[in-house]
Parts: structure tokens; sequence; C-alpha cells
């Protein structure tokens, strides 16, 4: 058997495959340059080099050395050379994509997925000291105080600024210093909003108490309830203006307002035209509590006979008052307010800023003939829950509703109507047109 020597002079270097000569036939038993080609390119080296001499070489980026389902074994690395084939097997360039399409691609590696947080015991190793976040807020709001509006809406005559005295246990319906508790409350004219500072407890309430002019009063009472709604939308538009500015203030000061008493007129019989168009206007701006005024005029089962023909008929027109069902946030909420709604709205109130003596105490009342009637009694009328309902349980809510809901349909509406951009101040103006 003759050896098989490559034609040509061996070419000295790196290129030369270390170990005896390679052995190779063609079909004619003598040996072939293909075969060198072929040994090149199973041993790892360049055919170029091995035939032709040095040439630069284009890199070939990195390929994974293992195929799954190879045991470990290596696999071939090779170049493709154009123009090189052996007539019974077919080009070699086919051969070496033949044996590159038999490596599986190494397969990505997915994105890290952050772990959920772990649920911790509750029952800690020691004192952390988390509950005294409750203290903290209590100490930053008796430092700086905060905000309620409320607005009383309703005919002249049913005792609106008098239900607010007695409601705050002080003369806030007035801003005279010199009115007397026995001088009888002046009609309002206007809308006025009048400001005070209440501090109870250590805790400052900006109270301001909005009064409206005699609602219904006059004899065309077609959209009476306009001055009352553009006044509401103006308080939105003067909190977003302040809020879009671009130096503005620590504390925006806070005028809209947070809660809406309408008083119903105790006719016992259903609620006028009037009263209807005004809660469904006004219901989609501004928190509206409905009350019945002077219920002393009605006897127990006219007082509970009317409050279920006023619930009904707001269900039936569609009018939605504070709270509202889609409002509440779980189920003990849900649960309180349904009780509220079903059973205590409207409040069927009695208000009075005098003082009487029962049965040595001294407590505000109504002096009738037959008796005095105790405005915080609750077997007289339902002042109680009005107050606890506005001031001791849901004063908060009613602030967070007016920011969440009532303020932000606005100021989205406001932002849509302007194109996104935030509705121009007067400063604002008088500088863009100064630097034109």
């Amino acid at each position: 058997m003759e050896e098989d020597v490559a034609p040509g002079p061996r070419p000295a270097g790196p290129s030369r495959i270390p170990g005896p000569p390679p052995r190779w036939y063609g079909p004619c038993g003598t040996p072939t340059q293909r075969s060198c080609l072929w040994v090149t390119l199973r041993h790892g080296g360049t055919p170029w080099q091995r035939l032709r001499g040095p040439a630069p070489v284009t890199p070939v980026p990195p390929r994974p050395r293992h195929a799954p389902g190879s045991g470990g074994a290596e696999a071939a690395p090779a170049e493709k050379m154009p123009g090189t084939g052996d007539p019974r097997t077919g080009p070699v360039e086919s051969k070496t994509e033949a044996a590159m399409s038999e490596l599986v691609p190494e397969p990505r590696q997915k994105p890290a997925v952050p772990m959920k947080p772990m649920g911790i015991n509750a029952n800690l190793l020691g004192y952390i000291g988390i509950d005294t976040i409750i203290e903290q807020m209590r100490k930053k709001t008796m430092k700086t105080g905060f905000d309620f509006n409320i607005m009383v809406v309703g005919q002249s005559g049913l005792g609106k600024s008098t239900l607010v005295n007695t409601l705050f246990k002080s003369q806030v319906s007035r801003k005279s210093s010199g009115w007397n508790r026995e001088e009888k409350i002046p009609k309002t004219v206007e809308i006025k909003a009048i400001g005070h500072v209440i501090e109870e407890g250590g805790v400052k309430m900006k109270l301001t108490v909005i009064d409206t002019p005699g609602f219904g009063d006059q004899i065309n009472n077609e959209n009476c309830w306009e001055p009352i709604e553009k006044y509401i939308n103006e308080q939105y538009e003067k909190f977003l203006k302040e809020e879009v500015n671009i130096a503005r203030k620590k504390r925006i000061p806070d005028t809209r307002v947070h809660c809406c008493l309408y008083f119903i007129s105790p006719t016992g019989h259903s609620l006028r035209p009037l009263d209807l168009e005004f809660m469904k206007h006004l219901s989609k701006v501004v928190n509206i509590i409905p009350v019945i005024a002077k219920a002393d005029t009605m006897t127990l089962e006219e007082k509970i006979e009317f409050k279920q023909r006023v619930r009904k008929e707001l269900e039936v027109n569609g009018i939605e008052f504070y709270p509202q069902k889609e409002f509440d946030e779980d189920l003990e909420d849900k649960t309180e307010n349904d009780k509220i709604r079903q059973e205590s709205m409207p409040f069927a109130v009695v208000g009075s800023d005098k003082e009487y003596q029962v049965n040595g105490k001294r407590v505000l009342g109504r002096k009738t003939p037959w008796g005095i009637i105790e405005v915080e009694n609750l077997t007289h009328c339902e002042f109680a829950l009005l107050r606890d309902f506005v001031i001791r349980t849901h004063l908060q809510d009613l602030k967070e509703v007016t920011h969440n809901i009532h303020y932000e349909t606005y100021r989205a509406k406001r932002l849509n109507d302007n194109g996104g951009l935030p509705p121009m101040t007067t400063e604002t103006e008088e500088n863009h047109e100064s630097n034109l």
C-alpha cells in the first residue's frame, strides 16, 4: 500500500498539521488534493493556508462547542470555501453547512423575574414601631390644621343658617362680630363665603360656610341653580390653576366645596320639581346631603312616610346623594353606608342655637307651648345623626371624594377641552403677551 503524499511542499508554520501525514485515496486509488482539504477541515486548520499559503481570514463569530445530546463531543469548526467540493458528496461548503445545521443553538436565557414578596408572620420577633405613623400624622395635622368647606342651599325661612350654627355650636353663619343670638337671621341676597377658625382639643379647622341666596324664592325659578353651580366650578378652576403653576405653593389653599346640605321643605307630600332639577344637576359636581328642615312640624308617622317617599323619588329620578354606592371601598363601608342610605337619609332635623334648662341640664332646643324640643335628643329629631355623619365619621371621606372624584372629573374635562395643556392663568397670559 502506497503512502499518501500531498502534492508540492508543505507550508511551514503553525498551519502545518502535527503528526503523521494524512492518508486519503480517491476513487482510482490515487491520492487527491481534496484529501488535504478535508483533513484540514476536520482538524480545524485553514484550507487557504493549506493549499495556497497564508491569506487574510475573516473572523468567524463564536459558535457553541457542544451540541445538546452529543455527550460532550466537540463540534468541528469549519469555514466555507467557495468553489471547492467533491464530485461524490458535493461542495465542501454544503458539507460544512450540513455539519453546522446539526448544531442546536443555545436557547435564549429568560429575563430574571423578581420574586413575589413573601408574607411574613404577624408574630414579629420584636417591636418595630410601624404603629407610630398614626401618632406622627396626628401631630402633623394638629400643627397645620385642615380645611372644611360646607354649603347650605334651600328656600328662605328653612333655618339654614341656624342649623349651621347648631352644627358647629358657634356663630359661624355670619361674619359679623356684633351679631346677637336674639336677633333674627336676615335673608341672604348673594352667595357669600364666610371663614372661621375653630379649635378643639388642639386640632385647628378652617371652616368656610357658603351661604346661598333665597333659593326658589323668585317668581321665575328657571335655571336658578346655575349661579351655585358656577361658584362650585370656579373653586375647582382656582385650585387647578394653583396646582399647575411651576412655582406653586407648598400648601394650596383649598376653597373647594366639600359638602352641600340641601334643605327640603317639610310639606309631607313630595319633592318639588325644582328640588329634583337642582339635585340632578348639582349631584354631579358636589357631595349632596339632603335634609328635611323643621322636622318638628310633622308627626312621627308623617316624618317616616315622607322620608320613604323622598328616597323613592330620588331613586326613580336617578339622583345620587352622598354617600354614593359606587364609592364604597370595602364590605364594612358598604354595610355602614347602606344602613345610612336606607334608614337615615334624608335626615329629619331641627336646628336651634338657644339653650334651655331641662332636668337640670342646659340643652339646645326649641320652646313650644307643649314643651321643649331638644335638638340633640334622637327621640325628637335626627340632628345628632347628621352631626355625627358629617363631622365625626365621614368628614375625611367627604374631602377625599371631593378631591378624587369631583375635582378629578372637572380637571380631566378641563385639560381635555384645552388640548391636554394646563389652563392659562392671568399672570401667564400677561407674560405671554409681554414676550410677544
